[in-house]
């Protein structure tokens, strides 16, 4: 009943055996609880360490249980001060990559009007597939040392992976590092997991997150490539070589790579009532009022599986409609 509250089941049950009686030592406690006395002993030190156990002053050496109260009390106000200092945090990060976006907006408006194909101050605007593919060889034929991707979306499409594959394939055969991080739900897409599992293979390293910024290419820290619209790549991509722009733009990428994970690690929970990343990710976009529609094309998904993993989430919320499992939600210390 207090498990979430931070009590496990042991931890409770010695406490409400210590309010119930006192009296007595670890092995009559652990005989009444039917519990192990190493057990009892962890619950106890569990219980001093949230100061629901003090000394007592009756009893020099003993302990008592603090009345639930009080000590519930205690337990919450925690909780208040950890969701608090956790929200800091996550506002602060926001904050940062908030700026990173903004940086990267303002060049694509700033150069928006270039003229197309032609090269000024140090920005290029490459206006069709053909454009930025000759642009795209003739950066990975000048790379160095490293190349940093960020490829939102979810799955990618089999003319992209293909001309892509020989450019990587060079690259890394000269000991470029690549590092790429891709849309958790390309894990679900036979191609793009071939492919991005090939990279490794190669020596590529690949990571995974549940919402991305908007495609990203950096060669050797020095030139940046970014869609003039991210919502519609077609209409052609800008390329960049001015420092204080691709160094936002690979402080942007950093930022995204520590928050990835590796492509060969299952995003799974160790608790089975938490939401996932990408489940998280999905309740953050709703509650901000995103429809189904949007939240599924940040998230790279499906307008079904949104659907589908908003039921998931009712149902382990216990919630009967989707303003009841915000609530929930939120209770719970997920928002």
């Amino acid at each position: 009943m207090l498990q979430a509250l931070g009590l496990g089941a042991d931890v409770e049950a010695v406490y409400r055996g210590m309010l119930a009686d006192p009296s007595g030592g670890v092995a009559e406690l652990a005989a009444r609880l039917g519990l192990t006395q190493a057990r009892v002993r962890d619950g106890l030190d569990r219980l001093v360490d949230l100061d629901l156990l003090r000394p007592s002053r009756d009893c020099p050496g003993a302990l008592r249980a603090v009345r639930p109260e009080l000590g519930l009390e205690l337990l919450l106000r925690r909780q208040e001060e950890e969701l608090a200092r956790q929200q800091e945090e996550l506002a602060r990060q926001q904050e940062e990559l908030a700026r990173s976006k903004a940086a990267a907006a303002q060049v694509v408006s700033e150069f928006a009007e270039l003229r197309p194909n032609t090269e000024v101050d140090g920005a290029e605007r490459l206006v069709g597939m053909d454009a930025i593919q000759s642009r795209l060889e003739q950066l990975a034929h000048g790379l160095e040392r490293e190349c940093l991707a960020i490829l939102p979306g979810g799955a990618l499409s089999e003319a992209s992976l293909d001309a892509s594959r020989p450019l990587d394939r060079r690259a890394l055969a000269r000991g470029i590092e690549m590092r790429s991080v891709y849309q958790d739900s390309a894990r679900n897409d036979p191609t793009t997991l071939a492919y991005a599992r090939w990279l490794t293979e190669q020596s590529g390293q690949v990571r995974t997150s549940p919402l991305l910024p908007p495609r990203l290419l950096v060669f050797d820290r020095t030139v940046a490539v970014v869609p003039i619209d991210p919502a519609h790549s077609r209409l052609g991509a800008l390329c960049t070589s001015a420092p204080g722009i691709v160094a936002s733009l690979v402080t942007l990428f950093e930022q995204t790579w520590q928050a990835a994970v590796p492509l060969g690690a299952d995003r799974c929970r160790t608790d089975d009532s938490r939401p996932s990343a990408a489940e998280l990710e999905l309740l953050k976009l709703l509650a901000s009022g995103m429809t189904d529609e949007a939240a599924g094309k940040r998230l790279g998904v499906s307008l079904r599986t949104v659907r589908r993993q908003m039921s998931a989430l009712m149902e382990r919320l216990h919630a009967t409609s989707r303003f009841e499992a915000g609530l929930k939600a939120a209770q719970q210390g997920w928002l």
